[in-house]
């Protein structure tokens, strides 16, 4: 099953490890390894990786570099995490999944296995999901169904806020008879 949904606000997720940003992306692992012809770095164990507030715990993260910096990052864990503070009115982005991967070629964010995105109390969970930040769509996969639902994507979107139906908004509040108070 292949689910597509337009998204009318914003993921900042999508803007994680912006890979156009002149911030840097600071890297801590137990392991490096730099193989400068190829344009790759790998690092191992307990990596930790940063950009701004954005940060990323996996097993391994494979950086691709080519002329125009860094072009790709491929993440992996039990599982590897993904994490940003909340911005610009929507609530903390938590992402994971056993494989994150970056694309600047084609703007997208990929969550592969067991991939789970939480965002302001919305939900993505299914297989594979693809974020496409240049078009605001996420499109979500789910894995082969074992007969008991597990293939299914589930998809949890918060109602837009509606200063109405807020009960801390006392205009407007009315008693149990129905009629209104502070008017």
């Amino acid at each position: 099953m292949v689910l597509a949904l337009t998204l009318t606000v914003g993921m900042p997720f999508a803007a994680a490890f912006d890979l156009e940003s002149d911030q840097p992306i600071t890297v801590n692992a137990d392991n490096a390894r730099l193989d400068e012809g190829q344009g790759i770095a790998t690092y191992t164990g307990s990596v930790e990786m940063s950009q701004g507030d954005a940060n990323l715990v996996a097993d391994k993260v494979v950086l691709h570099r080519d002329e125009n910096g860094v072009s790709r990052i491929e993440a992996t864990g039990t599982p590897a995490r993904y994490r940003q503070p909340a911005m610009e009115g929507q609530g903390e982005t938590d992402a994971r999944a056993l494989t994150i991967t970056w694309s600047a070629s084609d703007n997208r964010v990929t969550f592969k296995r067991e991939a789970v995105i939480e965002q302001g109390g919305n939900l993505f969970r299914g297989n594979i999901i693809h974020y496409d930040s240049a078009e605001r769509v996420v499109t979500a996969e789910g894995s082969a169904d074992q007969g008991d639902g597990s293939g299914r994507v589930e998809m949890v979107i918060q109602p837009r806020g509606n200063p109405d139906n807020n009960p801390d908004n006392n205009s407007g509040e009315q008693d149990t008879d129905g009629s209104s108070q502070g008017q």
